[in-house]
């Protein structure tokens, strides 16, 4: 399934590894030298405190959401709700 996290992004939700909220970033430096490698790996990947509210981790690259990260859990456990409906 597919889930948007805003800014006009769409994500599959089978390829999401970790998401984190963007208050948790400044507490731990290994946070911080994720975003770090992955702005170093992708040019177009800019990192701005007032906008990002979770960065989602995923098996393709890292993207940033302007969406807080309760939406966005609330948004994966509906769809795992529906997929787990269909099976019935």
């Amino acid at each position: 399934m597919f889930m948007h996290i805003g800014n006009d992004q769409v994500i599959q939700t089978d390829d999401i590894i970790v998401m984190i909220n963007q208050q948790d970033i400044e507490v731990s430096s290994i946070n911080e030298e994720m975003i770090d490698y992955a702005e170093q790996e992708d040019d177009e990947l800019s990192y701005d405190e007032d906008v990002v509210k979770t960065i989602i981790f995923t098996k393709d690259g890292v993207y940033y959401s302007p969406l807080a990260i309760q939406t966005l859990k609330k948004r994966t456990s509906i769809k795992a709700i529906l997929s787990q409906q269909e099976s019935y």
